[in-house]
């Protein structure tokens, strides 16, 4: 590979690092190709808004790899000289950490959260960190450290949320992968938005020591990248028992073994049954729906021809099931407060202050309802009876699974296209209200992957969620690589306005 044949734009991990091997790259190089991208794309040209903070380490971190690399001819861990971006709701020691909120200013850690630990380990260099709306308490990109960020394929509309920096970072190569968290949707929701592969991971199977909590049983950190290939290899580097978080217990009940690349199956659509969840779908009376059943009904085409069986089921009752099953109101304002009080360095340390001294961005009715939410969860009357309806929930749509014989669920992300930010400067969107489908495997404990999955008339993307049995994630790297191959509907943006 000559110099000339590397080319940044789409460029994959094995690609970075066949360009390593050749001579034809450097770590520090391509650090300094992505700043400047940075530069030009995020903070002017279309100015998309995505970056809160640049590692002020990150070129001498990647000088060091390839010392390292050039004395031993061998690369510390299968993230070697990655560069990568992390939603700031995750612990950097060396960048300062605001989760995206102006209340936290300045907040500087005194250690990294085991997933970055992780990534050093694996040998990948964190680039910059990412914008959210405030603790990720929204469906959307508004955040009060730095504003809007805005969806790099049509600019007026917004990439998601809550992982939104991540997701138009990665999306507009502005670094080779990405980390995103998710509760309730918040990486593939914004992935649906931006054409790109987000996983959610039972969740335990990932450490969340060192990340702000929304609802603490129900976050997860995740991969968000631009091929199914890329989120698998990130997984392998992120996933683990850590003494630090009690719920990685989960890590080992899995007890995965291996690599999830090892999972890749370019042909596993081929005799695959995929539940579409009718009712999952919006309504075609509604423009923006009727735009997204149109891509939606092109990728089942395209699914049935790559030789699935796609068998047609409904979830009884789905709304009610998310309505009850929704802890956000009842958990949210305790875990976060915890997560305060357990750091008394941070500039803020409770939500009761925030809102007291309006240091939040007024577009968020989320935090806003959080605010008001309960001490503690048990001091909800129906806290209790909500927990126990979700396991009825589980139990429910897995029952479907046996009934079915399924390998997995399938249904759009989210229902409706991306919005206009002015829309959700009106109000016209809100958290609780917004039809995204990502919360069925939230609120099950079940493992999904989003995949780009076309684009609208008019160049929005939409994304198709796959949607597995609890612990089953190498199934979710089975088919979702069939699918991503049989398809290619990932294309890079081009900034329209």
């Amino acid at each position: 590979m000559t110099e000339q044949e590397f080319t940044l734009e789409e460029a994959t991990i094995d690609e970075v690092h066949a360009a390593f091997k050749s001579g034809a790259l450097t770590a520090k190089a391509l650090v300094t190709d992505y700043l400047e991208r940075i530069e030009a794309v995020d903070k002017s040209g279309p100015a998309l808004n995505s970056i809160i903070n640049i590692s002020p380490i990150a070129l001498e971190e990647a000088e060091a790899l390839d010392a390292e690399y050039k004395n031993s001819g061998e690369f510390r861990g299968p993230l070697h000289g990655i560069p990568i971006v992390v939603k700031d709701q995750v612990e950097t020691k060396d960048i300062v950490t605001t989760f995206g909120s102006i209340a936290q200013d300045g907040y500087r850690p005194k250690e990294d959260a085991t997933i970055i630990k992780k990534l050093k380990i694996a040998g990948a260099i964190v680039l910059a960190k990412t914008a959210l709306p405030d603790f990720a308490t929204s469906w959307f990109g508004f955040c009060s450290q730095i504003g809007e960020t805005k969806n790099p394929y049509v600019l007026a509309h917004d990439p998601g949320g809550s992982s939104s920096g991540t997701a138009a970072a990665v999306s507009a190569n502005l670094a080779t992968i990405g980390i995103g968290e998710d509760t309730g949707g918040s990486i593939r929701l914004p992935a649906s938005f931006t054409n790109l592969v987000g996983v959610r991971v039972t969740p335990g199977l990932i450490s969340r020591n060192g990340l702000s909590p929304l609802v603490v049983f129900q976050d997860t950190a995740g991969p968000m990248t631009r091929t199914v290939r890329d989120a698998a290899i990130l997984l392998d580097a992120l996933v683990g028992y850590d003494s630090a978080d009690e719920y990685t217990a989960a890590a080992l009940i899995a007890g995965h073994k291996g690599s999830y690349v090892d999972a890749l199956d370019a042909k596993s659509l081929k005799g695959a049954r995929l539940g579409v969840i009718s009712n999952a779908f919006g309504s075609d009376d509604d423009p923006s729906s009727a735009a997204v059943n149109r891509v939606m009904k092109q990728a089942m085409n395209a699914v049935t021809a790559a030789g699935a069986t796609l068998v047609d089921i409904e979830i009884p009752d789905l709304m009610d099931h998310i309505l009850e099953t929704s802890l956000y109101l009842t958990h949210s304002r305790h875990d976060i407060n915890k997560f305060f009080k357990s750091r008394p360095d941070m500039p803020t340390g409770s939500l009761e202050e925030i809102q007291a001294e309006n240091k939040f961005h007024p577009t968020l009715d989320l935090l806003v309802d959080i605010f008001g939410g309960p001490e503690k969860p048990e001091d909800d009357p129906d806290y209790y009876r909500k927990l126990a309806a979700r396991d009825e929930f589980q139990r429910l749509v897995v029952g479907i699974f046996g009934k079915n014989e399924l390998d997995a669920f399938v249904f759009p992300s989210v229902q409706v296209l991306p919005p206009t930010k002015q829309d959700v400067r009106d109000g016209k969107h809100l958290c609780l209200e917004f039809p995204t489908n990502t919360l069925i495997a939230s609120q099950t404990w079940m493992p999904s992957i989003c995949l780009p999955a076309g684009f609208s008339e008019e160049g929005l993307p939409v994304g198709m969620e796959l949607v597995v049995l609890p612990f089953h994630e190498p199934d979710l790297f089975r088919l979702g690589y069939g699918f991503e191959q049989a398809t290619k509907f990932r294309r890079a943006p081009t900034f329209k306005e």
